[in-house]
């Protein structure tokens, strides 16, 4: 199919699954819902493989200014990327001897990457992360983190500059917006209001065959309810937590310690004061039956959700019993982040008791949008990025956890920032742009390698350029979210018949599992 054009024809399998649904009469919500479940009960029918896998999401919430997080350092009298990197970002530009170099592969004995083979050919611009981000060198270098070029939201690809300018290609809704984008890069889906998250979609389509003893949700959020886990069929309702754990009801002190007579152990009775009073007062309504309907499943919801409390407590003493010293390895991402990533690492550990084999966490940091104080800010930003990801992965390869090969961590971000600077001083900042750099990081993934396409840092219509319009530096994403998402998806468990019906728009683009012009095979 050509890229241009509308996709009136649809595939064989759209059209019977369409047909069907038609012929049945019913709406399209209820059409939606159907597919779904279908879906779900089809990958149950399956045979899929042992063993706990989890997938962590990092939003990096803002707009990350990716261009300062992976950067050329080479010598900019001869080296084209460095060059227009120093001419474009002017005072946000970072000292090249500062960065901190990647040993990407360029020659024997390894396989040369390919990632600046569509903008620069047979040259391998030298490349470093940020200065305040040496731990992703160490990741890097160490091949347990890679790095996926100029990767973005899409609704079709867009070969150049001259088609987003003529409108002869159909762009995302809403771009350089940071709600819209924040939820296309969320859901996948760029040309469409938001009703799912792809996460919350491969949650439900996996959800009954991997995880048919489930004792907590599959979808479980360190950062409140988020887009990125929404369903569609309602099956699989996100979970949130917090880093210090299970949200409990409030007013009775940490772990219910101000009303039970040992905190979080209810069969140990209640205390004689106003907390544990009001606490049996409270349960004891919970237990009753109720007539009304409206009633009755508040009670259940309740039920559930303090009957969910006390799994998060069981897998966090199972934690404990690992062995393994979380406080010790997180002690250099004592921040927001790596709290995250702490409570995290600790369901892992901790993972029998909520009873699934497939486990899908959310996390977020925030601070991202750096309009002014870039550099400073930024720095901030790269340091607790970076060392989080490192305690974390430590964590995971700690020998009395060893769960490092079982789990794929992935960044996201609404878009990166403006090539240019806002203004001309050293305290300006970038605004809001597309096309980004994105991480993963994990024993599956095929690390010390960067992926998709190193794009020109040329700004306007500078030759060669793929700056989207104007002369910002807003480059046109080589990837597309669905792309990049998709291969953390097939190594989670969703195969190739499934692929399309948790993303709608895949067959647009190049097949990022087969396709060697995608170079996405970073799993």
């Amino acid at each position: 199919m050509k890229k241009h054009q509308k996709e009136d024809l649809r595939s064989r399998r759209d059209f019977l699954r369409q047909s069907t649904c038609a012929s049945l009469g019913v709406t399209g919500l209820v059409n939606a819902l159907a597919q779904m479940r279908l879906m779900t009960a089809a990958c149950a029918a399956g045979n899929p493989s042992p063993g706990y896998k989890a997938i962590v999401c990092i939003f990096l919430a803002g707009g990350n200014d990716a261009h300062n997080m992976l950067v050329p350092m080479g010598d900019p009298t001869s080296d084209e990327a460095r060059n227009d990197y120093e001419a474009a970002r002017g005072s946000l530009a970072l000292d090249r001897n500062t960065l901190h170099a990647l040993n990407v592969p360029v020659g024997s004995p390894d396989t040369p990457t390919n990632a600046f083979e569509k903008h620069y050919g047979s040259v391998f611009p030298e490349m470093g992360v940020h200065p305040s981000a040496q731990p992703l060198a160490t990741l890097f270098d160490a091949g347990d983190l890679a790095f996926v070029c100029n990767c973005g939201t899409l609704a079709y690809p867009i070969q150049n500059r001259g088609e987003f300018i003529n409108k002869t290609v159909p762009v995302p809704h809403q771009l350089f917006s940071h709600s819209d984008q924040q939820t296309q890069w969320q859901s996948s889906i760029a040309d469409k209001p938001f009703s799912s998250g792809w996460g919350g979609r491969a949650a439900e389509m996996l959800n009954a065959s991997y995880n048919p003893n489930s004792n907590v949700s599959m979808s479980v959020s360190l950062a409140g309810i988020n887009s990125f886990q929404v369903g569609t069929a309602g099956g699989v309702t996100q979970y949130a937590v917090t880093p210090e754990g299970a949200m409990s009801l409030s007013g009775y002190g940490v772990n219910y310690g101000n009303a039970y007579n040992v905190a979080g152990d209810p069969a140990s009775g209640y205390q004689n004061t106003s907390p544990g009073i009001r606490l049996k007062a409270f349960e004891d309504i919970m237990k009753l039956t109720h007539e009304n309907l409206l009633e009755d499943q508040y009670n259940k919801i309740v039920e559930r959700a303090r009957a969910t409390e006390g799994v998060i407590g069981d897998s966090l003493a199972e934690a404990v019993l690992s062995g393994v010293d979380f406080d010790a390895h997180f002690t250099g991402a004592q921040t927001p982040l790596g709290d995250q990533l702490k409570m995290v690492a600790r369901l892992i550990a901790g993972c029998t008791p909520l009873g699934n084999n497939r486990q899908v966490f959310f996390i977020q940091a925030n601070g991202y949008d750096t309009h002014q104080s870039l550099i400073p800010d930024h720095a901030n930003l790269m340091g607790e990025l970076s060392e989080a990801l490192l305690a974390f992965r430590n964590t995971l390869k700690d020998p009395l956890m060893n769960a490092f090969n079982d789990v794929v961590t992935f960044s996201a971000s609404d878009f990166a920032r403006t090539l240019t600077p806002n203004g001309v001083s050293a305290a300006e900042g970038s605004d809001h742009a597309w096309g980004s750099h994105a991480i993963v990081m994990g024993g599956g993934v095929n690390g010390r390698n960067l992926y998709g396409h190193y794009p020109p840092l040329k700004t306007g219509d500078t030759t060669d350029s793929i700056d989207s319009h104007s002369s910002r530096g807003r480059l046109i994403p080589s990837t597309s979210v669905d792309q990049y998402s998709a291969v953390i998806a097939n190594w989670f468990g969703v195969d190739s018949n499934s692929m399309e019906a948790l993303f709608p728009n895949i067959p647009r683009f190049d097949d990022p599992l087969t396709s060697s012009a995608a170079n996405l095979n970073f799993l």
